[in-house]
């Protein structure tokens, strides 16, 4: 049984929806990678899964559970993470301030997540006691990213993970999520750097329309022409 499987899945903000029937399965090993053109419905799809907006029609699954218009309070403790593109991060905040905030929902200790965190993102441990809006883009990504995994989930959720960032912290922010899920954390982001991110996808999905145009493994994407030239720039 798939960790979490999105059916027919309808959704917007109101009006004509944005998502048309979106079919989406990750399995906890997984990491699913969404690409596509702007409009496509893309971060749509998560903020969905997340409870941000009216799903209209289809089904949410996460571990055989309905979880469709459930509220993110409901669904955090059941093992969900969502990292937005942006204001993600307590800018006036210390770095060890905001991982503590990704725990709010904990009634245990969780000092053993916390070194685990650092041991994901050691610059975070340097900098632990600095405010986060001193640091730059990529190490800010790493707070939201740590902040968020602070929760102990079971899917982690990524909201364009690399926006805005140098080639350098891309490729660092790429290597930590692979990290991430071979310790146990399935991952589902959206990504425009489509290419990089489909070649340690284990699923890619393809949206076009607020639909799937293609689905497979990463690999497979890469190397369908079709997917090549109309969304990985030939």
């Amino acid at each position: 049984m798939a960790l979490i499987e999105l059916k027919h899945v309808v959704a917007g903000y109101g009006g004509a929806p944005i998502l048309n029937g979106v079919n989406m399965a990750i399995d906890q090993s997984d990491i699913g990678v969404v690409v596509g053109p702007n409009g496509a419905g893309k971060s749509t799809t998560l903020k969905a899964i997340f409870g941000l907006l009216k799903v209209t029609g289809g089904t949410i699954e996460f571990d055989g559970e309905e979880i469709a218009n459930s509220l993110p309070d409901r669904l955090v403790p059941k093992g969900l993470s969502f990292v937005p593109q942006e204001k993600n991060v307590f800018t006036s905040m210390s770095v060890e301030e905001n991982l503590e905030m990704g725990a709010f929902t904990r009634r245990d200790s969780f000092a053993d997540t916390m070194e685990w965190v650092y041991q994901m993102f050691p610059v975070l441990a340097e900098k632990r006691r600095q405010p986060t809006g001193e640091l730059s883009g990529g190490q800010r990504q790493m707070v939201a990213m740590g902040r968020a995994l602070m929760s102990k989930p079971r899917l982690l959720m990524l909201d364009e993970p690399s926006a805005g960032l140098s080639p350098r912290y891309v490729i660092e922010i790429f290597e930590t999520i692979v990290r991430v899920n071979a310790e146990g954390v399935a991952i589902l982001m959206v990504e425009q750097n489509a290419r990089q991110a489909l070649a340690f996808a284990s699923k890619g999905f393809v949206l076009a329309g607020g639909q799937n145009r293609f689905t497979g493994t990463g690999a497979e994407l890469i190397a369908d022409p079709e997917v090549a030239k109309s969304f990985l720039g030939g």
